[in-house]
């Protein structure tokens, strides 16, 4: 999987050299900055990531579900990218403002088209 995201990692920066990016973060590291500066010193996102992107639909689903839960914090997506479409997915579980929220998001995917 680190391969996935070492080849996204460079393709994201081709497309737009002025992204502040890194990959191969753990996330203990993209987010907590006493971790980052440990474990990726001279990282300008170590600590401060404000987004996650997982190699696999499966350990996103996990990951987000995990802080969703845990932190009682709100969380959109799955947001799926690359489509031929706009195209997202929500949860059995999911709440009305989970709809919303993707919906929102969607409608913008769309307009984009």
């Amino acid at each position: 999987m680190v391969d996935k995201v070492v080849q996204a990692t460079e393709i994201a920066k081709k497309m737009d050299p002025s992204l502040k990016i890194d990959g191969e973060l753990q996330a203990d590291a993209a987010i907590i900055e006493s971790i980052g500066i440990k474990k990726a010193p001279g990282s300008e996102i170590a600590g401060k990531a404000n987004v996650l992107i997982f190699p696999s639909l499966e350990a996103g689903n996990i990951a987000y579900k995990l802080v969703q839960r845990f932190a009682d914090a709100e969380a959109v997506g799955p947001i799926l990218q690359g489509m031929a479409a706009p195209i997202n997915d929500l949860s059995r579980g999911c709440s009305v403002s989970d709809i919303v929220n993707l919906i929102a998001i969607t409608a913008n995917q769309a307009a984009g088209k």
